[in-house]
């Protein structure tokens, strides 16, 4: 058996495809890694929310996956968008790393200090830097972490604001100034995972096989219920909506929400349910904070964005 790994070229998606081939070598399972260069990574002269289409960063590695060249793709899973195309499933969400948010810079940082710029293209970023942190500028600063390290250093910007996953997965921890908590600044929705992606066609012995290494059940009960919410909030990647779950003694907790873009409004919300009950718990959150301002929120937001 030979598997044959699909990602992205960036450092840090080979880093987590090398990962990926380390946990199948260990298990005596061969396999070789392909990278492919997708959309998002080509077009970076403008930030993601203009580019206009679902999928940046995985629509070409899933026309790999359909036409049989790779037999799974390695995301990061905020990457991916909260509804597959017809014959795509996740199999595997590896082990959570941390899924905080960070600051990294060369300097300390005073958060309240006039005049600092800190670089991001995040759209749930830069709505809680407006609700919080009205006063700091920012620049859109795209790339891979390395480029976008360099044109901090090039003085494009004080700090950038990051996930720490990609930050620690690359050994930067001795940049990291500032790391944010998640109870305030809850992250992306699947943040610090890796998702294992696979078209219907992928052998069923290789699927039992990967999912068998690969897979962290807790990790997954957790970032499939705030799939469910993402999915449900039908916000796409340009709309600064969050959530967050965790497992603990068989009780599954997520808070998520919605934020507008200037940080003035924001509904969070948080649901409790049992483990088995984890995607119907993340899709009944989302219809609880739409039904309590978060419609309105969305579609202010989505007329914002129209007009762009």
């Amino acid at each position: 058996m030979k598997i044959r790994i699909g990602t992205r070229g960036s450092q840090l998606a080979l880093w987590q495809a090398d990962h990926i081939q380390t946990m199948l070598k260990q298990q005596d399972v061969e396999s070789e890694i392909v990278p492919i260069e997708t959309k998002g990574d080509r077009i970076l002269d403008v930030t993601l929310s203009k580019i206009g289409s679902k999928g940046v960063f995985t629509e070409e590695i899933e026309e790999k996956l359909k036409d049989g060249s790779i037999d799974i793709a390695v995301h990061s899973a905020k990457d991916l968008q909260s509804e597959l195309p017809a014959g795509f499933e996740i199999i595997a969400f590896d082990k959570r790393e941390k899924a905080s948010d960070v600051l990294l810079s060369e300097h300390s940082l005073d958060l309240y200090q006039k005049g600092l710029v800190l670089g991001t293209s995040s759209t749930r970023r830069l709505a809680f830097l407006a609700k919080y942190y009205p006063d700091i500028q920012t620049i859109p600063v795209r790339g891979n972490l390395q480029t976008r390290i360099r044109k901090m250093k090039e003085g494009v910007c004080h700090a950038l604001w990051l996930a720490y996953a990609g930050v620690h997965r690359m050994g930067y921890d001795e940049l990291i100034m500032h790391v944010f908590d998640t109870d305030t600044f809850i992250p992306a929705v699947g943040q610090g995972s890796i998702a294992i992606e696979v078209y219907r066609t992928l052998d069923s012995e290789k699927r039992e096989k990967i999912r068998t290494i690969v897979n962290h059940e807790t990790t997954e009960t957790c970032i499939k219920a705030e799939r469910a919410f993402l999915k449900e909030m039908n916000g796409g990647c340009s709309v600064p909506v969050y959530a967050m779950a965790t497992l603990r003694d068989e009780v599954l907790t997520i808070t998520g929400g919605i934020i507008s873009l200037d940080g003035s409004e924001q509904i969070t919300k948080t649901c409790h349910s049992t483990q088995n009950a984890a995607v119907k718990a993340g899709a009944t959150l989302a219809q609880t904070v739409l039904d309590t301002g978060g419609k309105e929120i969305l579609s202010s937001i989505k007329e914002t964005l129209s007009k762009q």
